[in-house]
This record gives C-alpha cells, structure tokens and sequence, in this order.
C-alpha cells in the first residue's frame, strides 16, 4: 500500500493536470484559421439563402428568420464574468436568446449553462477547442461534437440538436473548405445556424457602432451575432441595455431560434448512462481546476520558503562563521579532560578497523567503547583482535542502536560521550573539536560537521552537495537561531548529565538524534555545531540503499515533532524551541521538500503548454539561487567547486526521489504503518584525508565480504 498510494497519486495528479491542460485548450487544441475560398462547390439556393442551414436530409435548404423577430445570439462562452450580466441583461428585458456554447467552457462554468436553460434561453453546440473545422477530419469533427454534447449532459442534463460552426459568418460566405463540413454536420443531425446580422462586438467598436450593426432593416426578422466570452465584453452588455429596449418599442420580440421558426425544441433531454458520464465529466473538470488553483498556491508556498530559507542560510550562515571564527572566539576555558567515544556497531565489519584506528589517532584523551549489537560477522572479534589500548568492546543481543548507545552510556567513564556510526572515521583533531563547547556550562550538546567520503559515483556527488548544503549550512542557521534539530548520529557529542536528565536515547522513534535533540532544547540546553569537528561517512551507493535511509530519516523526523508537539503550547525553554523550533523544523524539513517538485511540475506543464520562455527562466531562477546558495556552503566547508556541476541533476531527479520518500513517509504515518531500522550494505571504502582506510584483505573466510542486510531493529 506505501507504494501503491504514492504511485496512485502521482498519476492523478498527471491526469488532473493533463485534463486541465484539455480544457483550457492548451493540449489537442488547433488554432489555424483558413482563409476564404472558392464557393463553386456551394449551392446557390444556400449562397442566397438564410442563415440557418438544414442538411440533414441530404438535400440541403435554408431558413430565415420571420419579420419582428429577433434571435440574440452570443458566441464563445460561457465566461464567469461576461455571460452572468449578459444573462442579468436579457432577464432585465425579459428577452431569450441562443448561447453557442464551447464545450471547455462549459465543462469549467456549468452553473452557467444551467442556468441559461433555467432561464429559457437556447443552447447550441460551437465545438469543444473552437477549432476551424475545415482542417479537421471527420473523426476530430464527431470528437469536437461528442464531447461539446458531453459538456452539456453534465452542465445542464441535455443535448442539443443546434451547432455554430467557429469561425462562421453569412450563408453567402461558405466556400468549397467550409460546406463539406456543414454537409457532415447535418448527416449528423444537426442544423447549422449562421447569422445575417454581425454586430461586430468583438471588435470592440463602441457602443453606438455595435447598436447601429444589429439593427436590422426595415422590419426583417434577424440572427444577431455577438459574443459573451473571449474578451472583454463591456461594450456589448451596454450595447444591450440600448438595443434590447429600442428594438422592442419597434415592435421587435427576442425569441429562441426553435420559437422563431414554430419548430419543435432542439434540447433533448440526457438520462441513463450519458447523464453520468456527462457529470463525471464535469465533476472531474471541476476537481482538476481545484486542484491547479491548490498547486498554484502550493508553488506561491514552495517559491517563499525556498527563497526565505536560502535568505535566511545565506545571513545566519554568515554571522555563524563571522562569530565563530574570531580570533578572540571562545566558548569557555579549554576543554582537556578525557572523553568517551561510543560506537554502536551492527555486522560493520568491512569499515570497523578503520573506525577504530581513526579513534586511535585522536588528538584528545579518550576512551572508545564499541558495543556490538548482537553482530553475525565477527565484528566485535575484530575489535578485539586490534589489541588497541583504551578500547573495550561491550557485547549485548541484538536490541537496536538507541539500546546499544544507552548501554554504551552506562559502560563510560567521562562526563563528556561522543557519539558515532561504526561507518564513520575521524580526523585526529576532531574530537578536540567537537567537545571544546562544552566550555560552556549552558551547551548539553554539539553537532560536529559530517562528510561524505565516497563522492566519486553521482548518487556520492548528490549527497556530497546535500550534506555540505543542506545539512552543515542549515546547522549554522540553526545554531544560530537556538534551534538545532538534530545532533548526526556520525559525529555528535552530549554532555552526560544532560543525557541523564532527558533519560538518555529514546526508542520512541526511528530518529533517535534527533528524537534526543529536541528534548535536550525542551530541557534548556543550548545545542550548537562545531564546523571543524570533521567525520567522514559512507554514504549510501544505490538507490535503494539511498530510498531505505532518507525514508527512515524522514518517517522519523515525523515522529519526532509529533512526540514533541506539546512544545508549541508549553513555556520556558520548551515553548520557545516549540514555537520557533518545530515550525522550523516542519515547514524546512517536511513541508517545503514534500511541496518542491512543484517547481519541476510547473516546469513540465510550462514546457508542454507554454508560455516556455517565462517557465524556464524562473526555474532557472530558482537554480541560479540554490547554486548561490551551494557555492557559498561549499566556500564555508573549503571544499572544491567541481562537484556542484552535477547540481542541475541533482534538482531534476535527486529531488523527485526524496518526495517519493517523503510522500511515502506521509502514508506510512498516516495509514498507522510501521518502520523498522534498515541495515545498509557499508564498503569500508571511506577514510579520513590523510588517513588509511584499516581494510582487511580479502581472500578465502573473510568476513568483510558478508556483511549481514538484515533489518537493525
């Protein structure tokens, strides 16, 4: 189900804006128009004829309208703006009409066309895309009729037997392109019906000028062209508060086509399945505008947290290095007393050794205790069997990383505990510095500077980009503001006797660092990040290994701030870390990834259905301030450029995947389900600059080899 409801998802969400695509006539939609033709192929009884075309028998003649009668009609719509105060003008005069409709805007504003029939206008077809038919084929042409029809059933629960072909005129004006189409419309039932008055309104000519063109002459009946959609419409709903009364003091009434010609209705009514379909047709229109106008806000949403994040990083980031890297910069007096380094380790036999022997090298005193949780592979062995002095391996049964770190607590002999993955080496000097804050009384913990060791492989390079941007730069903006989120399980340090105060590592969650992190701040610890402390990790080298992580991280991040809800309504040091910390911490770490990919979608839809130019430069906008934004992450960190050429990949793929996980992450909270602790496959390939990587040889009964892919619970 986790994969089934993201993948479901995903393609409604395509179809909803495939389909909104369809009817705002930016997808299937042809705009050609043709120019006038020959008319040899014309009969002359229809050249000279009126404006209503009957072809259905297959011997085509033409009606006019009586004398003293008026069919109004209005083309294009309907509009939500335009069409309700024509109506309300016709209403005002008690006058009917025709509305030759098109079934996209039909299908978005069927309120409209129900209420035109409520009111006892006339509807007639005038397409679905309001394409020139005479470039179409006869199956786009059934297409065009089928789904204007289709509109209607779910708009007002009727068919109509009237059509306006777009782009028509007068009788005399049908030439050798235009009448096989008016042919085929009648072998398909329907009256074609042209005008013999054009009012011109589109033009948008005046008031006076649009009165003057329908007026007809000398008493003669009339079908009067305007228009209620496509355009402002201000002129023509004025020209009507003139015509409507001047043309009835002269006798005049304003009728339905039908009423006009004593014929029967040409609305029919829709039952059954075509009345179903018709509204799902409709339901689905409606669904889907709702759901653009939600990604709009949702984009509006991403466009500001993005930028006020990267806003924010850049000036916090800057004040973070200016402070800390004063020459008379200081947490307290030095910190020189011996420390203990924990290291939990689960089947990590291939990168163990090289744990260890960088532990070894450390510029500090300390103690390393490994706890081995329960290892199939030997890792504990191999601890023992480096024979390294102030290093003790402390065995217990599988119970997961939260027990072993708890346990590995109770084993330590310092007040200071420093914590690591059993995949991470250190550089001789970082310990030294990650436990210098503590020369200050106030900080219960320190977030050290994680890296990631193997960066060649392009899935390396992302998370390289991801943990020197994402991660150390957040940290220095969070530091700042009070609030660090999450000590890294790589390469943290508490002060003990915060760890005892908050009970040590919870198992309440699958974030164990950040699960303590945030009750260290509810307990009024200040959390702070040493940017010299460098670890170097393994980070994962596949996609699955990379899905499995993040999906762990991010499902335990929710389940942090849940468990730390009541912060926000609480006072003292946890009410502050609740009201700016977790807003934080939700809106940067769970909202705005969940909502990115709009900029990719909106990229997607921009390139498909346009406008193109101003679609790409505003993503391309938005790239030119995340590559500032890395540069200057990668100028802090002293690292090399290079490695952000791949950063336009990375915002294409590297983030489609990450709200895949996040939105599983969402179901999976949702739905109750439940996640265990994923073991990944580790290489033992990462070292320290400098340093020796303590891989074993491989050959006959080595262990680094079979390494155990069983879940760490």
């Amino acid at each position: 189900m986790r994969y089934l409801l993201p993948t479901t998802f995903l393609v409604a969400l395509l179809a909803m804006l495939m389909l909104r695509g369809y009817v705002h006539s930016e997808i299937l939609a042809d705009h050609r128009v043709r120019d006038a033709d020959y008319n040899t192929r014309v009969p002359k009884d229809v050249r000279s004829g009126g404006p209503v075309i009957d072809a259905r028998s297959g011997d085509a003649k033409t009606l006019r309208i009586p004398d003293r009668r008026i069919v109004l009609t209005f083309d294009d719509g309907p509009d939500p703006v335009w069409t309700p105060k024509v109506l309300d003008k016709l209403k005002e005069y008690d006058a009917h009409g025709v509305f030759f409709v098109t079934g996209n805007m039909a299908a978005r504003y069927p309120d409209l066309v129900e209420r035109m029939v409520a009111e006892g206008h006339e509807i007639g077809l005038h397409t679905f895309n309001h394409p020139d038919l005479s470039y179409q084929s006869t199956g786009r042409i059934d297409w065009e009729l089928s789904q204007n029809q289709l509109a209607l059933a779910g708009a007002a629960g009727i068919r109509t037997s009237l059509f306006r072909p777009p782009y028509s005129s007068f009788s005399y004006a049908m030439d050798n392109k235009s009448w096989p189409v008016t042919e085929y419309i009648g072998s398909r039932g329907y009256l074609t019906v042209v005008n013999d008055t054009d009012s011109e309104d589109w033009k948008r000519p005046g008031v006076r000028a649009i009165v003057e063109r329908a007026t007809p002459k000398d008493g003669k009946g009339a079908i009067i062209l305007m228009h209620d959609s496509g355009g402002d419409r201000s002129q023509t709903v004025a020209a009507l508060d003139t015509l409507l009364p001047d043309l009835a003091e002269r006798g005049y009434t304003f009728t339905r086509l039908t009423t006009a010609l004593d014929a029967p209705s040409a609305h029919t009514p829709v039952t059954g399945s075509a009345l179903w379909k018709g509204k799902a047709f409709v339901s689905a229109v409606a669904v889907s505008e709702r759901i653009t106008g939600v990604l709009v806000v949702g984009l509006a949403v991403i466009g500001v947290l993005v930028l006020a994040r990267f806003g924010l990083m850049l000036l916090l980031s800057f004040l973070h290095a200016r402070k800390v890297r004063r020459r008379n910069f200081g947490w307290g007096p030095p910190v020189t007393r011996p420390v203990s380094v924990l290291v939990p380790a689960y089947n990590e036999s291939a990168c163990i050794e090289a744990t260890v022997r960088s532990l070894a090298a450390s510029e500090h005193p300390i103690e390393i205790i490994v706890i081995d949780d329960g290892s199939t592979d030997g890792t504990a062995d191999l601890v023992e069997a480096m024979r390294l002095p102030r290093v003790r391996v402390v065995r217990q049964g599988n119970a997961g990383k939260p027990a072993a770190l708890n346990n590995g607590i109770r084993h330590a002999r310092y007040d200071i505990v420093v914590m690591m993955d059993g995949d991470t080496v250190f550089e001789p000097a970082t310990v030294r510095e990650l436990v210098q804050p503590f020369g200050d009384p106030r900080v219960g913990a320190v977030a050290g500077n994680a890296k990631v060791g193997n960066r060649d492989s392009l899935i390396g390079a992302w998370q390289h980009i991801e943990y020197v941007m994402g991660f150390n730069l957040d940290r220095r903006m969070y530091d700042i503001l009070g609030c660090m989120p999450t000590i890294p399980g790589a390469v943290g340090a508490f002060r003990r006797e915060a760890l005892d105060r908050v009970g040590g590592m919870s198992e309440d969650t699958l974030a164990e660092d950040t699960d303590v992190t945030m009750a260290l701040h509810r307990d009024g610890w200040r959390v702070v990040y040493a940017e010299n402390a460098r670890a170097w990790t393994e980070a994962p080298e596949s996609v699955q290994q990379l899905w499995s992580q993040r999906y762990r991280w991010s499902y335990g991040t929710m389940q942090a701030i849940w468990k730390h809800r009541r912060a926000v309504i609480e006072r003292g040091p946890s009410g502050r870390f609740g009201r700016v910390g977790l807003p934080f911490v939700s809106l940067f770490m769970v909202v705005a990834p969940l909502l990115a990919p709009l900029i990719d979608v909106f990229l997607l839809y921009g390139l498909v259905f346009g406008p193109t130019g101003r679609t790409v430069a505003a993503w391309f906008g938005v790239l030119v301030v995340q590559a500032v934004c890395a540069a200057y992450a990668f100028r802090l960190d002293k690292e090399r450029m290079t490695h952000l050429i791949s950063l336009p990949l990375q915002q294409i793929l590297y983030r489609q995947l990450m709200y895949v996980v996040l939105l599983q992450s969402w179901i999976t909270a949702l739905t109750g389900g439940r996640l265990r602790w994923q073991k990944l496959r580790r290489t033992g390939a990462v070292e320290a600059p400098g340093g020796s990587s303590g891989r074993r040889p491989q050959g006959p009964g080595a262990a680094a080899g079979a390494v155990d892919r069983r879940p760490y619970v």
